[in-house]
């Protein structure tokens, strides 16, 4: 009985693991950029709150803490005269869950690399490929953009431990985007996309298959520019379904919370840039009811001009 409790206590720690990086607010995700531009991006987050559970399963006063810096890399491109960027992040964690299993107070940690996720996106209207001379001469104008997110199971996973910061499957999201200007200062961004989820074979003890349904994910955000490349935004998000099973038994985990939040981005010379970052959860159903504040380092450079003539 013991391990069936603490068997338990993964599947609510992935909770946190997965909604820390699924459901994440990223405003101007569909913003216009220069192409032939790359970008470097180191951050922090930090997550803590408490984990809902099945008041039937003996499980009180659950709380996580999860640590996680990152580093990522992006490149902005023209493919088909449209603004296209494809990025890559591959973040580490320091996890500890405590909680009350079966009256008695328990604690565990473990540490190690998350699943690695990429992104491609491509502004299909309103964003063509522009450099950065034309793009400061543009006129701002309504984008509509799309992208897939992949996160991959490159993360820390060894099946006959108890808790893993991996998930041991892959996760797709396409997504839909429209970003709106509204005077020279205000932005408004809304996208639409949907998780899908493979299998995980090797679900704890080691010889369960863990499934879950497709999750649907929705963001909202209203941003102003205080200056040339600072600015401010207001962020809400909701995701709904995402319902899993091990071994056929569906669990009682469907998602329908909402979670609310800001980001201020302050520029550091020319190429440089801080991104502060905080969000809560709103409204939760079921799952994990975490914060998380994140703070991020980006630079940004080009390649030399291309010669022309002899």
């Amino acid at each position: 009985m013991k391990y069936f409790y603490s068997a338990l206590i993964v599947s609510f720690l992935l909770l946190v693991v997965e909604n820390s990086q699924a459901q994440d607010l990223d405003p101007r995700a569909y913003a216009r950029v220069p192409v032939d531009m790359t970008l470097l991006v180191t951050g922090f987050g930090y997550s803590y709150g408490g984990v809902l559970t099945d008041p039937a399963i003996p499980l009180k006063d659950l709380e996580a803490k999860l640590e996680s810096p990152s580093i990522g890399v992006g490149r902005t491109f023209g493919l088909f005269g449209k603004t296209a960027q494809v990025n890559a992040a591959l973040p580490y964690a320091w996890a500890q869950l405590s909680g009350v299993v079966g009256g008695i107070p328990q604690s565990i940690n473990r540490s190690g690399f998350s699943d690695m996720r990429l992104r491609f996106s491509l502004l299909l209207l309103g964003a063509p490929a522009a450099s950065p001379g034309e793009l400061a001469k543009a006129e701002r104008q309504t984008v509509l953009g799309t992208s897939l997110t992949i996160i991959t199971p490159t993360g820390q996973y060894l099946p006959e431990r108890l808790i893993n910061l991996g998930t041991s499957r892959w996760s797709f999201k396409p997504e839909i985007a429209l970003s709106q200007p509204v005077g020279r200062r205000w932005l408004i961004d809304v996208y639409s996309g949907l998780w899908f989820f493979t299998k995980n074979d090797s679900f704890y003890p080691g010889n369960s298959i863990r499934t879950q349904k497709p999750m649907g994910s929705f963001q909202a955000h209203i941003s102003y520019n205080i200056q040339a490349r600072m600015w401010i935004a207001f962020d809400m998000t909701y995701y709904t379904g995402g319902r899993s099973s091990v071994d056929g038994s569906e669990s009682n985990d469907r998602q329908s919370n909402s979670r609310i939040g800001g980001t201020m981005v302050l520029p550091v010379g020319k190429v440089h840039s801080v991104k502060i970052a905080y969000s809560t959860g709103a409204i939760i159903r079921f799952g994990a009811d975490f914060t998380t504040f994140s703070v991020g380092w980006q630079t940004s450079f080009f390649g030399k001009p291309k010669k022309t003539g002899f």
